[in-house]
C-alpha cells in the first residue's frame, strides 16, 4: 500500500529487490555460458556469431516487454506480472535442460550430432527470448510498485532498488568463479543458480499485498496516462521496437517505417496529445545516457581485462569490481546525495564525473591508472539510470507505469540500435588515426575494408588481412588498434557532455519555476 496511507511493506520492497537480483543472475550466467568456449560453444558447436545471437536473444525481448507490459500491467495486476516472470525463468531452465539432453544422447557423432546441435540451438534461442521477456516483466512491475510505495521519496528508493542489479552481478559473478570447476564438468549448475533468487522472490511476493498505482488511485484515466507519453513518445518507442524486430526478423526499412507510422498515428488519434514536453526531453536524453552507461562498458571492461589477465587474475573481476562500486553507492549513499544535490544536481554531477573518467581513461596506462580512472567513471555512471527513472516518476506521475518503464525500454533499445553502432564508428575512426600514426596510411589502407551503417560509410579493420601481415608489422598494427580503441573513449565523452548541457537547461528551467518539486496527484 502507499506510504500516504501507512508505513510501506518492506517485505514487498525486498521481494522486488531480489527479483531484480534474479535478472542480474540470469544476465551474468548467460554471459559466462556463451562467452566461455568450454560451455555452450563446445556443447552445442557454436561459433562466435551464433553465440552472440543467443546472447542478444536474451536482451531485446527485455526492452520490448518492459514497454508492452506497462500498457497492461494496471489491468492484469502486479501479482500476475510477477508470476509470469517466474514462469519465464522456469521455462528457460526447462528448455536449456532439454537442449542439454538432446546433444547428450549416447552414440551421437557426425551428421547426427550436427542435427542434434541444430535442434538444441533452436531450443536455446527460444529459451533466451523467454528469459528476456521474464527479465523485462520484472522491471515492468518493480519500478511502479516501488515508486508508489515511496511516493514522497521516489528517487532515493528507486536508486536503492536498482542497487539490486549490480548487487546481483557481484554475487552472481563471485559464485560463477567459485563454481568454475564444477561448472566445467556440468554447466547446468549455472542454470540452477538463477533458481535461488527466483524462488525466493516468488515466495516473498506470492501473497504480498501489492499497492494500487498512484495513477490509478488518483483517478487519472488510462487515456490521460497515454496522453502523457503522447504521439511523439509513441513515435520514439515505436520506431525503436519495430527497428529491433526488423533486425531480428529481416523486415525491410519500408515495413519498419510503415508500422511505426501506423502505430504513431493510431496512438495520437486515440490520446489526442503530442506528449508532455518534459517527458519527451527526458526520452531524448535517455538515448545518450544509455549509450554512455551500457555502450561503453564493453570497451572499458576490455581495457581493464588485459592488465588483469597479465597479472593472472580472472577477467570477470572487472565486472565484479565496477558493479560493487555501483551497488555500494546506490544502496548506501543515494539518499544523502539526493538530499544534498537534488535529482537534477546529482545527474549533472554524474555527467561531469563521466566526462572526466572517459577522457582520462582514453590515455591511461598501467593497472593502477586504468582502475583509478575506471573508478571515477563508475562513480559517474552509477546514478544515471535510477535517478532518471525517479525524475520521470516525480514529474510525470500521471504517466504511471507507462512513462516510468517506457523510458527504460527506450534506453535499452537505443543502445543496440543507435548508440552501439555510433560508438563502433567512433572506435574505428580512432583506430584508423592510431594505426596510421604507428605504421603508415598505406598500411592502414591495405588492412581495412569499406562498410556502411545507418549514418553512412566508414572504414574498418579487416582481421583476416591483419593476420596475413609480417610479424613485426602485425605487432605494430595490433598495438595501434589497441591504442585506437582506448583513445576512442575521449570521443565517447560527447554523450555525457550533451547530457550535462541538458541537465543544466533543466536546472535553469525549474529554477525559473521556483525550484524542483515532485508533482503530487
Amino acid at each position: 500500500m502507499s506510504s500516504q496511507d501507512s508505513q510501506p511493506d518492506m517485505k514487498l520492497f525486498w521481494g522486488c529487490f531480489i527479483a531484480l537480483i534474479t535478472t542480474a543472475f540470469a544476465f551474468i550466467t548467460r554471459a559466462f555460458l556463451v562467452g566461455d568456449p568450454s560451455f555452450w560453444p563446445t556443447t552445442f558447436g557454436l561459433d562466435q556469431v551464433q553465440g552472440q545471437v543467443l546472447f542478444g536473444a536474451g536482451i531485446w525481448p527485455f526492452a520490448i516487454s518492459i514497454i508492452v507490459f506497462s500498457l497492461i500491467i494496471d489491468q492484469i495486476g502486479y501479482r500476475a506480472a510477477m508470476i509470469f516472470s517466474f514462469i519465464c525463468y522456469a521455462l528457460y531452465a526447462f528448455l536449456a535442460f532439454q537442449a542439454y539432453g538432446v546433444v547428450s544422447a549416447e552414440g551421437l557423432s557426425g551428421d547426427a550430432l550436427k542435427a542434434a546441435q541444430s535442434e538444441a540451438y533452436d531450443l536455446l534461442y527460444m529459451g533466451s527470448i523467454i528469459l528476456g521477456l521474464g527479465n523485462g516483466t520484472v522491471e515492468a512491475f518493480i519500478n511502479p510498485v516501488v515508486a508508489t510505495m515511496f511516493n514522497k521519496d521516489k528517487t532515493k528508493w528507486l536508486n536503492i532498488l536498482h542497487a539490486g542489479w549490480p548487487g546481483g552481478l557481484v554475487i552472481g559473478g563471485i559464485l560463477t568463479i567459485v563454481l568454475g570447476e564444477q561448472a566445467a564438468e556440468d554447466w547446468r549448475i549455472l542454470i540452477y543458480l538463477i533458481a535461488i533468487p527466483a524462488i525466493v522472490y516468488l515466495v516473498m511476493l506470492l501473497k504480498a499485498r501489492f499497492p494500487v498505482n498512484e495513477r490509478v488511485s488518483s483517478g487519472t484515466t488510462y487515456k490521460e496516462m497515454l496522453a502523457e507519453f503522447g504521439a511523439i513518445g509513441a513515435l520514439i518507442a515505436g520506431y525503436l521496437i519495430f527497428r529491433q524486430l526488423g533486425m531480428v526478423f529481416g523486415w525491410s526499412d519500408n515495413m519498419v517505417y510503415g508500422l511505426t507510422a501506423v502505430g504513431t498515428v493510431a496512438y495520437g488519434l486515440y490520446c489526442k496529445s503530442l506528449g508532455r514536453p518534459l517527458l519527451i526531453f527526458m526520452c531524448i536524453i535517455m538515448i545518450p545516457l544509455a549509450t554512455t552507461e551500457l555502450g561503453t562498458d564493453g570497451a572499458i571492461t576490455g581495457l581493464m581485462e588485459e592488465p588483469l589477465k597479465a597479472a593472472g587474475q580472472h577477467p570477470l573481476l572487472v565486472l565484479i569490481y565496477t558493479s560493487a562500486i555501483m551497488m555500494i553507492l546506490r544502496f548506501w549513499f543515494a539518499g544523502p546525495i539526493v538530499a544534498k544535490l537534488g535529482p537534477l544536481g546529482l545527474l549533472a554531477t554524474s555527467a561531469v564525473l563521466a566526462i572526466a573518467g572517459l577522457y582520462l581513461l582514453s590515455s591511461a596506462s598501467g593497472l593502477f591508472a586504468v582502475f583509478a580512472c575506471a573508478t571515477l567513471y563508475g562513480f559517474g555512471k552509477t546514478f544515471f539510470w535510477p535517478t532518471t527513472l525517479g525524475v520521470v516518476s516525480e514529474q510525470c506521475p500521471k504517466g504511471g507505469a507507462l512513462t516510468l518503464n517506457a523510458i527504460a525500454g527506450i534506453g535499452m533499445l537505443a543502445v543496440g540500435i543507435l548508440g552501439g553502432p555510433v560508438i563502433g564508428k567512433m572506435t574505428e575512426d580512432s583506430i584508423k588515426v592510431s594505426v596510421e600514426e604507428a605504421t603508415s596510411v598505406e598500411t592502414y589502407e591495405s588492412i581495412s575494408k569499406d562498410s556502411t551503417y545507418f549514418l553512412g560509410a566508414y572504414t574498418a579493420i579487416d582481421g583476416d588481412k591483419v593476420g596475413e601481415l609480417p610479424e613485426e608489422k602485425k605487432s605494430k598494427v595490433e598495438e595501434g588498434i589497441q591504442n585506437g580503441k582506448q583513445g576512442s573513449l575521449a570521443s565517447v565523452a560527447i554523450f555525457p557532455f550533451f547530457m550535462l548541457a541538458c541537465y543544466i537547461a533543466l536546472i535553469l528551467y525549474f529554477k525559473n519555476k521556483g525550484g524542483y518539486k515532485p508533482v503530487e496527484l
